[in-house]
């Protein structure tokens, strides 16, 4: 689909800022890589050959005794009985020495001088989910290892595997809410700007006392009655987020409503939506846009502040904001406090970056060379 002679401008205005460009670029790359995080960062293995037949624990439930194992449960693949079951086709063997079995296994394919129908296991590049508990001997937080490698949290958690979930969790969290509170805040504000008069008037003195509410104490308040989710955040940072770009909209539509096309429009029986949305909404995206990104990196910023204070997402969530409390309370281990500054620094800075390049693109008034 072709674009408009209006929006390749737009993308040619956004092109040529190349600090915004490689941001996206950036930023896209990682949240891409993120989305897959269960292929990079897994505590069960992507692929396994038993007995010529391929399964895949990362998608599917399977039982120890898929294995030849005794148990019903789900196989715990990290385990050193569970792993020679595989690879040597459910040896009898591997309960009595199963790394020995499993060496002589994957050096000769034989077990105790016999050939089996030698298995395969393919583990994803970090073999750690964000709650799988490392064995670190007692110590945690855990320094950083070969085996993990920016160390473990303090119960044990490996980090980068909790950087990576976390990271996609706080920008689909801010995507999520910073698109239902646009609406939400475009609507009520255009509505107000157009019809003015009564209907501005009861609209603002709505607004100033839901505004007057002290949202923090509410939303401690809600997550002690109810179950902390993912979904109750949402709702929440949506109940009082909404209202932020009410007044800029407003504004521009109290603004532009009385200009000629405006006029023009009206008398040729065009209907007050069509108005809204199609004319005016868009000369009032400039300014729109250049309130997003406080939007979203506020949205970031308050899930972090609220999962430090212990108010936020449930503790087995792979939060970030749970990062820096562990860094607080664990200063012997420098590496957590660097890793949460980094993370949040990196992330909140591409996203300032990008959305500068998209005011500058949706600007009329500017044009790159």
């Amino acid at each position: 689909m072709a674009l408009s002679p209006l929006n390749q401008r737009r993308w040619r205005n956004f092109k040529a800022n190349r600090r915004a460009l490689w941001s996206l670029i950036l930023l896209g790359f990682l949240y891409g890589l993120s989305l897959f995080a269960e292929l990079l960062a897994n505590d069960h293995p992507l692929l396994v050959r038993y007995r010529g037949e391929w399964h895949t624990p990362f998608l599917n439930f399977y039982s120890e005794q898929t294995f030849g194992g005794d148990l019903r449960t789900e196989a715990e693949y990290a385990l050193p009985e569970v792993q020679c079951l595989i690879m040597s086709a459910g040896a009898l063997e591997c309960w009595d020495d199963p790394e020995g079995i499993l060496a002589e296994v994957e050096e000769k394919g034989t077990v105790l001088g016999q050939p089996v129908d030698k298995g395969f296991i393919l583990w994803a590049p970090i073999p750690y989910s964000y709650q799988t508990i490392v064995n670190t001997r007692g110590v945690a937080p855990g320094p950083i290892t070969a085996q993990n490698w920016l160390g473990t949290d303090d119960a044990s958690r490996d980090v980068l595997a909790r950087v990576i979930y976390g990271f996609r969790l706080s920008i689909t969290f801010a995507l999520v809410v910073t698109a239902i509170s646009s609406v939400l805040g475009i609507a009520a504000g255009a509505i107000q700007g157009y019809f003015g008069g009564v209907v501005d008037l009861v609209f603002q003195r709505l607004i100033e006392i839901w505004s007057s509410i002290p949202s923090l104490y509410v939303i401690i308040i809600l997550s002690a009655v109810f179950s902390r989710s993912v979904t109750l955040m949402v709702l929440l940072m949506v109940l009082f987020g909404w209202t932020a770009l009410v007044g800029v909209v407003r504004a521009e539509f109290l603004r532009a409503r009385n200009f000629e096309y405006v006029r023009a429009a009206k008398a040729l029986g065009v209907g007050d939506m069509a108005i809204m949305f199609r004319h005016v909404l868009p000369n009032a995206m400039v300014a729109t846009l250049t309130f997003m990104p406080f939007l979203i990196v506020g949205t970031i910023s308050a899930l972090a502040g609220l999962d430090y204070l212990g108010f936020g997402l449930p503790a087995s969530a792979p939060s970030l904001g749970q990062l820096a409390r562990q860094a607080q309370q664990n200063l012997q281990m420098p590496s957590l406090a660097f890793v949460a500054f980094f993370t949040y620094a990196i992330m909140l800075t591409l996203i300032v970056f990008i959305f500068e390049g998209v005011r500058d693109a949706f600007d009329p008034r500017k044009t790159f060379r």
